[in-house]
């Protein structure tokens, strides 16, 4: 396994994280595949695991702003858990496509799974201070607008940036500010 240049600090403090599909297959382009992912960060913030600041969830990767006591745990839950529910999905709706493509990108070395989801890593990045949060906050929420996909933040179904305009949104975020 190579040597990423991303670490977690200190458990305990706030992170920007980006995790990735194999080969940035547009996964939750599916509805179903995108809710794996959001339920299972509900369900990290419902148990006390995650406290969840902002995320945004596009066809082929997740960008979230969240602490945890073991935040490199529960990321690595995260992505577990979603892997195995995503697969799950995947078999139970047919996509043969899909499953061959994660069979097939899945890295030599994994050789107890027969599927790979998830690219190695989540990349923390440590908030230091409130200028980075915003900023973070800021690219997660404009992410879909910058791809063009809505015209505005607040349009994306898979964003933080609803509950930060005081709508409704799931999963349920801490606002950091």
């Amino acid at each position: 396994m190579t040597r990423s240049r991303y670490n977690v600090l200190a458990e305990s403090t706030t992170y920007f994280a980006t995790c990735a599909v194999v080969n940035w297959l547009p996964l939750f382009s599916k509805p179903d595949l995108a809710k794996v992912v959001l339920d299972s960060m509900e369900f990290l913030r419902t148990e006390r695991r995650l406290v969840l600041h902002a995320y945004v969830l596009l066809e082929n990767h997740l960008h979230l702003i969240g602490s945890s006591s073991e935040f490199s745990k529960e990321m690595k839950n995260l992505k577990s858990f979603t892997a195995r529910g995503i697969v799950d999905c995947l078999e139970k709706s047919g996509s043969k496509f899909y499953l061959e493509q994660l069979s097939f990108l899945k890295r030599p070395d994994k050789k107890d799974q027969t599927y790979q989801v998830w690219q190695e890593g989540f990349h923390p990045q440590a908030i230091l201070n409130e200028s980075m949060l915003r900023q973070k906050i800021e690219y997660i929420h404009y992410n879909p607008v910058r791809r063009g996909y809505v015209d505005y933040a607040e349009q994306w179904r898979y964003s933080s940036a609803r509950q930060y305009a005081g709508e409704q949104g799931l999963p349920t975020i801490e606002a950091a500010y």
